[in-house]
């Protein structure tokens, strides 16, 4: 088996995107109401055979070009192991307080049991009390799993499972370390927060808060998904080693609006050089502050304040050119198109990037920087060969998974990057 596994290693945002897991939203998504969607940190309802059809193209176009790993499929081959059904399901039920269901669980067939984990499961209705409550399920649906990004990320060799801010979350999470410490698929060294932490409240931190910049600079997001405390513990864990010698810049993020939950929504890296970036909030002056923490010998030796990310990343050899996401001319597009998930880019190589064709202004913009606009569809039925041509924005039709509150970036989790 081990020689079947795949090795991780990312060590930066924009190498060729060698392998990559996904999930594609299913009836999870649709298992909500308007009633409790803020729950289920939505602002709306969104129509699933839309938002299916628009994730489609996303797996297509990195099914051409990558290994594509869906969660589902490995949470299933992971449950048929008793022993590891046993650990996960124990850790499950005992944390959202469903230790009766435990025994039920252990019955269904594994193919049952991933759709369960994922989907929900329907409370089971035996006294009254169960009959008045108004809650419907005793296993929450994942909503927002198809967010892959967010659970774990991985840093190197080392993949980070991620202790999630809301509790409906939580199990996204250990399902992620579930197959991560299997052994059954990936060669790698699993960090897990939660375990790190002893599930400390201060400590949040979420994927789409760190970026491999480079192999010894990560960037890392503060603010409503990622506390201080947990970037302080993620720098104890990477870089306890005596010979640890790295670079952490560190974005402090607005609480409010929602747009900005994850510094990968207002900064991401498009090329070696390139950077698409949320102006207001990354180049011009506010009171949000960058720090740059400096590690020698595995320990920290300095933490100063810089003027913004470019400036701290010019000043380690890496000159970006910022690209303004909704264009120079307007403020209003700015916004707008930051709210879309305008600067949340996945490159799939260097200068080759995936974005919603929504962004129009976005686009525009990097199509005045040398970036060739390329429908999806194109892609997927081989009208364009990515490989033939030079820097491009890969464009996905975006009506109903921007609602959800991201973009191709957060919708998959690099395991492999050359």
């Amino acid at each position: 088996m081990s020689t079947n596994r795949l090795t991780l290693n990312v060590q930066s945002e924009i190498g060729k995107l060698e392998a990559v897991m996904l999930h594609y939203p299913g009836p999870e998504v649709e298992n909500m109401t308007p009633k409790n969607a803020q729950r289920a940190l939505y602002n709306d309802i969104l129509n699933l055979a839309i938002a299916q059809k628009e994730y489609a193209q996303l797996k297509g176009v990195l099914e051409k070009y990558s290994r594509v790993y869906e969660v589902s499929d490995l949470l299933e081959k992971v449950v048929e192991i008793p022993r590891q059904r046993a650990i996960l399901l124990q850790k499950i039920c005992s944390a959202e307080k469903v230790q009766d269901y435990f025994e039920y669980l252990m019955e269904l067939s594994s193919h049952q049991l991933a759709r369960v984990l994922i989907e929900g499961l329907p409370m089971q209705v035996k006294t009254l009390t169960d009959f008045l409550k108004e809650e419907y399920y005793a296993l929450q649906p994942l909503y927002n799993f198809y967010f892959t990004r967010d659970t774990s990320v991985v840093i190197g060799n080392r993949s980070l499972v991620c202790k999630m801010a809301n509790a409906v979350r939580m199990r996204e999470s250990f399902i992620m370390d579930a197959i991560f410490n299997s052994g059954l698929f990936f060669n790698t060294q699993v960090s897990n927060m939660y375990d790190l932490s002893h599930n400390n409240d201060p400590v949040t931190i979420e994927g789409g808060d760190v970026l491999v910049a480079r192999e010894d600079v990560l960037l890392v997001g503060s603010g409503a998904r990622t506390t201080p405390q947990a970037i302080d513990l993620l720098i104890r864990e990477l870089c306890g080693e005596k010979s640890c010698r790295k670079h952490v810049i560190v974005q402090q993020l607005p609480e409010a609006p929602e747009s900005f939950i994850h510094l990968d929504m207002v900064f991401t890296f498009l090329d070696s050089n390139t950077a698409m970036v949320y102006k207001p909030l990354i180049i011009n002056s506010n009171p949000y502050k960058t720090v740059h923490i400096q590690i020698e010998n595995g320990r920290v030796i300095k933490i100063s304040q810089t003027n913004n990310i470019p400036t701290a990343l010019k000043k380690l050899g890496m000159e970006i050119e910022p690209v303004i996401c909704g264009g120079k001319a307007d403020d209003w597009d700015q916004e707008r198109e930051q709210w879309h998930s305008g600067a949340n880019f996945l490159a799939i190589a260097p200068g080759k990037v995936l974005s919603y064709a929504r962004n129009i202004n976005t686009l525009e913009e990097l199509n005045k920087k040398g970036f060739e606009i390329v429908p999806a569809e194109d892609v997927i039925n081989g009208k364009i060969d990515l490989e033939r041509v030079g820097k491009c924005v890969v464009t996905l039709d975006g009506s109903e998974l921007p609602r959800g509150g991201g973009g191709p970036r957060c919708m998959t989790m690099p395991l492999r990057r050359g």
